[in-house]
């Protein structure tokens, strides 16, 4: 082979590995993205705007400084999809795609009416005050923080087609975070952190001061490792492992210092759980065939497997509801299917039981398989509606029993919670314009923990 045909060769083969490496610089190289937020209306820097870059999982949050800019670098070319949010703007939505090494974006923010400060009236027990209004955004659902801010979950015109968390102190909206997915509803561990569930994912919100900081979490993660837990105390932690698709659970206890595992009580319905199994009787042989192999692979039993895939989408199954509480230094547990409240002490040990009947005859009485629990003073309350008139019952945490009924304003409320002797729920008058507003109405003297 000659000198010539052998620079030849190695010159095509280092044509080919050069080739190969600007096309992988091509596909994994990093992009600049430079972010600038001004104000629609002056053309000045927006500080401190929330800026979302979501693209499947991927999730980057970051903040504009205080020229208005954000600068970050990007390892994909695919399109990913921009917010930008602040509580006094309205928030912005778009979608990119980083064609060149450098992308530049000018996001314009047009201003929202701040809230005005409100003057601190002191109503009586009854008088209804609204806690928030907005001429842009309904009120779906909201937490209540142990300081007393609120996270308030809210959208536009709907509720898939866009949200926005707020952190609320009762005057002004202190910060706010534009939810990247289709929200669902807000949940409150058992620490007070306000979780965000969405239609896929969980997002959890720390507030610190007027700070928002935030974590993603998998939704089976959630659900599986963190809605569980029930509530702690000094080395305890309560637990249960609730199915929503069996009509059967326990409540656990964990000891933290020797990691030993202990049941509470455990929660049947009889009934139901007869109905449940009997339903692998009626199922055709293809079924069953199925149930059978599904028990060789795991374990659990052919009728439950086909009592959770069949009899759970059937008018006559119901999900078990026999909440627990923690009240002082015992706990608390309403078995509504055995029509008693048992009461133990932190150890998990029964101190003694009641018999209930503040659920029974429900069709009469409208009661709502829906206690709630005051984290300020501890009290227990029951819900009640009859012909959309709301009514809030106190329930006497020795005996079971509604000591006091106590009527709400209006008709037709969604969301209610009780907080430091108020009762907050959100409310839209019928047949009106009006966004859905935040209320809250202070309750009786006599609705106190020691009465």
């Amino acid at each position: 082979m000659s000198q010539r045909n052998f620079i030849m060769r190695i010159s095509k083969y280092i044509l080919l590995f050069l080739g190969v490496i600007l096309c992988s610089n091509y596909v994994y190289s990093q992009g600049h993205l430079k972010i600038q937020v001004q104000n629609l209306s002056n053309d000045k820097p927006v500080s401190s705007a929330k800026v979302t870059i979501s693209q499947g999982e991927l999730l980057i949050l970051g903040t504009t400084n205080e020229s208005g800019l954000y600068l970050v670098d990007l390892k994909f070319k695919d399109k990913a999809n921009l917010i930008i949010s602040h509580p006094n703007y309205y928030s912005f939505e778009r979608q990119f795609e980083m064609k060149d090494d450098t992308l530049e974006l000018v996001i314009r923010l047009r201003p929202e009416k701040v809230q005005d400060l409100r003057e601190i009236v002191i109503k009586a027990p009854g008088a209804v005050d609204t806690v928030f209004s907005s001429s842009r955004l309904h009120v779906e659902d909201f937490a209540i923080l142990p300081n007393g801010n609120m996270m308030l979950l809210t959208y536009s015109k709907r509720l898939k087609k866009g949200s926005e968390v707020l952190l609320y102190d009762g005057q002004k909206i202190l910060n706010s975070f534009a939810v990247p997915g289709i929200a669902e509803k807000l949940v409150q561990d058992y620490r007070g952190n306000v979780h965000v569930i969405c239609r896929n994912k969980v997002f959890t919100l720390l507030a610190e001061g007027s700070n928002l900081k935030l974590a993603q979490l998998e939704k089976d993660y959630f659900y599986r490792y963190v809605a569980p837990i029930l509530d702690t105390n000094a080395y305890k932690m309560y637990y249960s492992d609730f199915n929503k698709d069996y009509p059967e659970f326990s409540y656990w206890q964990y000891d933290q210092n020797d990691s030993v595992y202990d049941k509470i009580r455990t929660i049947k319905d009889e009934l139901m759980m007869e109905l449940y199994l009997a339903e692998y009787k009626w199922v055709d042989v293809r079924t069953k065939l199925w149930a059978r192999n599904l028990e060789i692979e795991t374990g659990i039993d052919a009728e439950i497997w086909v009592g959770a895939n069949y009899f759970t989408q059937s008018i006559f199954y119901k999900e078990l509801y026999a909440p627990f509480f923690q009240v002082e230094e015992n706990l608390l547990v309403f078995d509504y299917y055995r029509d008693k409240l048992f009461i133990h002490d932190k150890n998990g040990l029964v101190l003694g039981s009641s018999e209930i009947n503040h659920h029974l005859d429900k069709k009469t009485s409208g009661w709502k398989a829906d206690l709630m629990q005051d984290r300020k003073n501890e009290s227990i309350y029951t819900w009640y509606e009859k012909a959309g008139t709301s009514f809030l019952g106190k329930i006497d945490t020795q005996t079971g029993e509604v000591t006091t009924k106590y009527q709400l304003n209006f008709k037709y409320l969604e969301k209610i919670q009780v907080f430091d002797n108020f009762v907050y729920y959100v409310y839209r008058p019928f047949e009106t314009a009006q966004k859905k507003y935040l209320y809250k109405e202070k309750l009786p003297l006599e609705f106190t923990n020691g009465d």
